[in-house]
């Protein structure tokens, strides 16, 4: 027998549907009602999970195509039962006919919040973290490697550009690079063409980066786990640290806190070996389709690679030639540009494909600043561990997991972008936020060749090019509204947890904003059975997981009044994180204080809880540490 405490997935979709029903009963009438949530309940007995997490979200990405231009949304694309005379789906039918023709063809005017209606329940469980199967596992481990072997190809045109590129300097061939070359529809095979465009992404890196000191950064840890399995402070009990580093960053200077420590610790340094270790190959959980592999550094490597990080940001948020173009910490320009490009069709948006493993070595080397080399050479692994313990030497100049992926990824594309644009306007017109790109359609079909022809993929199904469909940096709109899914990822507990607790109010008040209260009702009704009341935002100011709307009220909890902050108090449940305190030698714990006390980039999550944390009244402690994926939930005075 079903616990009362449990949230059935399908009864959860079919509460969107009585959501549709409400808002739309003028065609989604009750029998529409009644029908298409017996459909869903008889599929989902049939097909399991599976249905919600693959079955629908395979209808949402035909529609999302249909949406785009790619294709008319017939049975041949979707392969679903269709309605009488028609070849639209004949589930959930009466939104799809406010959208397309029955061939399958955009209507002239079609209805933006049906879009909207359809992508919320074909969608809703396409993230769920389902436990993935060895076979998936299998599958990705696979694709990395084949990526890696595709590399060689690439190197091997990347090495002609590069013995062809002085040949072309030397030349003196001095012409800008402007719309007359762009009249060949096959531009981009043009190997002179080519040639121009590595010389004009050379000279706009070699701008950007003409005055960035690689020797002026602030080293720092990263937040996730290192090949070598330091954790917490022995991070900072320095055991190894590659000879490749060192000979670009010397020990002394950037991983001890000063030359007293040089001099006071002078001994024990000499047993620190100098090592160069590989990364690691880890399978972390991502959704439904399977685990996302991240290749995860050495705890020396993380080191320099946060330090250049943080500079590199800086300098393309704040140089002019970027600064409006490249993005690291705010992704609201690349979304309002997503919002932008659906209305008017002006932008579209472009999906690469495993972008940051198809950045290679020759590549970084063929475009960026030759005085930059040893210090991006120095700070990435040579080679990763694999899942079976096998060694692979890495063509690509970072992959995802080190701190250098995000920035050279990004700046590669806008380089390579920019320099190949036919005028000012869609120059000053390319958006960057790492893989995800937005460029004025007109120009669109010659960035994605542009960018094939130097190794990158691109996965033309899911770049918005065509239509007044967009969707970047989790904007996803169509006609200038915004039709972005509720995804739940987190798997619903019976037992209490932080993480479901957390999360699963996080998706509820996403409903309650997008007017779902049925759907609403039913996730609230299902957490009260397991914890009891919940706090809603009128008393909770924030300050603590609450719900947009409770039936709790504030005298169904604890309260008391505080003399010293002159307020009311309330006892609820708050998400703790447990702490850990490691008490390491003086020098090691200063030099933590020197990489850690200081203000991260403004606008990253580091920042914004060192803000918080500022705010509240909590000191930065040298010994204190907070242990991952260990929190629980606590009663505490708020």
């Amino acid at each position: 027998m079903v616990s009362n405490k449990s949230l059935d997935e399908i009864e959860l979709i079919v509460r969107l549907l009585h959501d549709a029903h409400a808002s739309w009963s003028s065609y989604f009438n009750a029998r529409a009602l009644r029908l298409t949530s017996a459909k869903m309940r008889d599929r989902a007995r049939l097909e399991g999970i599976g249905f919600l997490t693959k079955t629908l979200p395979r209808l949402g990405k035909c529609l999302d195509q249909a949406l785009a231009g790619v294709f008319p949304l017939t049975q041949a694309v979707h392969g679903c039962e269709t309605m009488r005379n028609s070849e639209l789906p004949k589930l959930l039918g009466e939104f799809f006919s406010r959208i397309f023709q029955p061939n399958g063809v955009l209507l002239p005017d079609p209805d933006a919040n049906c879009v909207s209606v359809l992508r919320l329940v074909l969608y809703s469980f396409y993230k769920y973290e389902t436990p993935y199967t060895e076979a998936q596992k299998q599958q990705v481990v696979r694709s990395f490697i084949e990526t890696e072997n595709d590399l060689t190809i690439v190197d091997a045109a990347i090495a002609n550009l590069r013995g062809s590129i002085d040949e072309f300097t030397r030349s003196r061939r001095r012409r800008s690079f402007v719309a007359e070359d762009h009249k060949d529809p096959q531009w981009h095979l043009n190997f002179d063409n080519q040639l121009r465009v590595v010389r004009e992404a050379r000279i706009l890196l070699s701008r950007l980066f003409s005055h960035f000191d690689a020797y002026n950064i602030q080293p720092r840890h990263g937040p996730g786990i290192v090949s070598t399995r330091e954790r917490y402070g022995k991070k900072y009990l320095w055991s190894n640290v590659s000879h490749r580093i060192t000979a670009v960053y010397p020990f002394d200077a950037y991983f001890c806190a000063s030359l007293g420590h040089v001099c006071d610790m002078g001994h024990g340094f000499k047993s620190v070996t100098d090592i160069d270790h590989s990364a690691q190959v880890l399978l972390v959980p991502k959704d439904s389709r399977g685990p996302r592999l991240i290749s995860c550094e050495p705890v020396d490597f993380q080191w320099i690679q946060q330090g250049l990080r943080q500079g590199i940001y800086e300098l393309a948020e704040t140089h002019p030639l970027t600064r409006y173009n490249v993005f690291f910490t705010n992704q609201q320009p690349n979304q309002f540009g997503a919002l932008l490009g659906s209305q008017s069709g002006r932008y579209a948006t472009l999906d690469l494909k495993e972008a940051s493993d198809r950045v290679s070595v020759s590549l970084v080397h063929l475009l960026f600043p030759d005085h930059l080399h040893r210090f991006l050479d120095a700070s990435r692994s040579a080679s990763t561990v694999l899942p079976d313990g096998s060694k692979l030497n890495l063509r690509k100049f970072a992959p995802m997991g080190s701190a250098l992926c995000f920035p050279i990824m990004a700046l590669t594309i806008w380089a390579l972008l920019t320099s190949s644009a036919p005028d000012a306007d869609t120059r000053d017109s390319i958006l960057v936020y790492g893989d995800d790109v937005i460029v004025p359609t007109a120009f669109a079909e010659s960035a994605m060749n542009i960018l094939e022809v130097f190794g990158l993929r691109i996965n033309r199904t899911k770049s918005c090019t065509q239509g007044l469909f967009r969707e970047s940096c989790g904007m996803d709109a169509f006609k200038g509204v915004r039709v972005t899914p509720v995804r739940f990822r987190t798997v619903w507990d019976d037992t209490p947890s932080p993480h479901v607790y957390t999360s699963w109010i996080a998706y509820a008040n996403q409903l309650w904003d997008r007017r779902c209260y049925y759907a609403y009702d039913y996730i609230v009704g299902k957490m009260e059975a397991i914890y009891g009341p919940i706090p809603g935002e009128d008393i909770s100011f924030g300050r603590y997981p609450s719900l947009r709307s409770s039936t709790a009220r504030s005298t169904d909890f604890k309260r008391k009044s505080d003399k010293k902050l002159h307020k009311l108090l309330h006892r609820v449940r708050v998400e703790v994180s447990s702490p850990i305190t490691q008490v390491l030698p003086g020098w090691n714990m200063l030099l933590r204080f020197f990489a850690e006390s200081q203000n991260p980039i403004r606008g990253t999550n580091e920042f914004r809880k060192a803000q918080s944390d500022i705010s509240s009244g909590h000191a930065f402690a040298v010994s204190q540490y907070t242990k991952r994926h260990a929190s629980i939930l606590a009663w505490r005075w708020r």
